[in-house]
């Protein structure tokens, strides 16, 4: 039977991520990401790669399915941060309003660890929860304004692995399970809408009780809470 995650209050406050100063571009960080934190994850990736892991989700994604919600909406502590990159990259966003605990998908957060935007407004949003000797709970959120082709890592594709097509929350994700970078470990899911890629991803940590099925749960509960926010006009 699968566990759910859950964290005591006492626990939430121990190590978290806080979100660094400026902007990490893109390239640094699907080139060096597992150097840029190794202080936090270097632990959790070693024991996976020692468990003979590689860079992959190797369970079988269940079938194609439906899922139906009532309709989200991103608290106005979220919203604001989410605004503002909106306006930052002059293209819609989503703000997760669901986040597995104890996250929360707030930029600029406790929890928010990584904050990237190139030039052509790319972005690359990441919260992480930490704890050592535990494992670490990791979700990625990113957005490409005007592709829809998958980004490349090092020459290579950074989603890769694609185990079929799931309808989520109205939306067809392509589901990806061996990625690279930032969604290195990581369920992906992708989906394209009016020109733009836009992709959630989370960090499989079956010691967690994190394990792949538990992890597209997650994945689906989270698309059903993504709330799209628009540019404002200047």
């Amino acid at each position: 039977m699968l566990r759910e995650l859950r964290f005591s209050a006492s626990r939430r406050s121990r190590v978290p991520i806080n979100a660094r100063p400026g902007v990490w571009h893109h390239g640094f960080v699907n080139r060096a990401f597992p150097w840029a934190l190794a202080a936090v994850l270097a632990l959790v990736v070693l024991s996976f790669a020692a468990a003979g892991c590689g860079g992959s989700a190797s369970a079988e994604p269940s079938p194609s399915t439906t899922t139906t919600v009532s309709e989200p909406t991103c608290p106005p502590a979220l919203a604001r941060g989410w605004q503002k990159l909106a306006d930052q990259i002059k293209a819609p966003v989503y703000c997760p309003s669901w986040l597995p605990d104890p996250l929360i998908g707030r930029i600029g957060g406790q929890w928010e660890g990584v904050h990237s935007v190139t030039k052509d407004g790319s972005y690359l949003i990441a919260f992480i929860w930490f704890e050592r000797g535990a494992g670490e709970v990791h979700v990625n959120l990113r957005g490409y304004p005007g592709h829809t082709e998958v980004p490349t890592c090092n020459g290579q594709p950074c989603f890769s692995g694609e185990r079929g097509t799931r309808e989520v929350a109205g939306k067809t994700v392509t589901v990806y399970t061996v990625n690279r970078g930032a969604d290195t470990w990581h369920v992906l899911y992708a989906w394209k809408e009016n020109g733009t890629l836009y992709a959630v991803s989370q960090h499989v940590v079956p010691e967690l009780g994190l394990s792949y099925s538990q992890v597209v749960k997650y994945l689906d509960r989270i698309m059903t809470g993504l709330v799209k926010i628009e540019p404002q006009q200047s």
